[in-house]
């Protein structure tokens, strides 16, 4: 008896819905990256679709400063991409932070670094 019950749960589990999350896939400009020209925007690629009504894009220097961006945007072409423009960026050290609701819902957030070469 106990094993039917140990087969009925694993089958269980087996047959649960999946939940995902929109994790980053890639950057341009690439995560930890050093580019030779400031780039134009930030486009970031998730795992699934996002919602851009309940995503954020935050760009700071490496004094903490936020840089002003436009506001995020799909790309026509791929719900999966997250697009910000950004001004024209001098050398150094660039954080963004970014914060995306999926098309399912599930929120999900993460940081990384690139540097304007001087």
């Amino acid at each position: 008896m106990t094993r039917a019950i140990v087969l009925r749960l694993a089958m269980l589990a087996l047959t649960s819905p999946a939940f995902a999350h929109a994790f980053l896939e890639r950057s341009s400009p690439p995560v930890g990256s050093e580019v030779a020209a400031p780039p134009r925007r930030i486009t970031l690629t998730f795992t699934e679709g996002i919602e851009p009504s309940f995503s954020t894009i935050e760009v700071r220097d490496a004094q903490g400063v936020l840089v002003t961006t436009g506001k995020p945007r799909l790309d026509p072409d791929d719900n999966r991409k997250l697009v910000v423009e950004l001004p024209a960026l001098r050398s150094g050290r660039y954080a963004v932070i970014w914060h995306v609701t999926s098309v399912d819902t599930h929120k999900t957030e993460g940081r990384f670094q690139f540097t304007v070469a001087p």
